[in-house]
């Protein structure tokens, strides 16, 4: 029984850690399509921004142009730290609802166990009892 427990918590561990790494694997290139979303949008943005400068004059029009491209690209930052953000509460709340509920099942299978564990031992009990009646 306590052979068959140990592989049933492995098994619960293995499967817990595949889900951890397939919700990592997920986050991560959710991550990585966000970042390279913003990557072209900031680059599209400083490319029309220097087209622009280009064809500005080169004094107020040219400061004027580098301080809206600060603040976009503060925006962007900005923005990305907000998804950030929200992608790790994301994860975290996943990972503790995983969490619940492998030890919600852990808890029931133990429970079963002893369960059985129980009635097996009543049954040996038993048959001991019966055993030294017929002896």
């Amino acid at each position: 029984h306590e052979r068959e427990h140990d592989r049933e918590i492995s098994e619960l561990t293995a499967k817990h850690r595949e889900e951890m790494e397939k919700l990592r694997a997920e986050l991560k290139e959710e991550q990585r399509h966000l970042l390279d979303e913003l990557r072209q949008q900031m680059a599209a943005t400083h490319r029309a921004e220097h087209e622009q400068a280009q064809l500005q004059s080169q004094t107020l029009h040219s400061l004027e142009l580098e301080a809206l491209r600060l603040t976009l690209n503060n925006m962007h930052t900005s923005q990305l730290e907000l998804t950030q953000s929200n992608l790790r509460k994301e994860k975290e709340t996943a990972l503790m609802e995983l969490r619940e509920m492998l030890n919600d099942k852990r808890a029931q299978e133990v429970a079963i166990l002893q369960s059985r564990h129980q009635l097996e031992w009543e049954k040996i009990k038993e048959q001991c009892l019966k055993e030294k009646e017929d002896l």
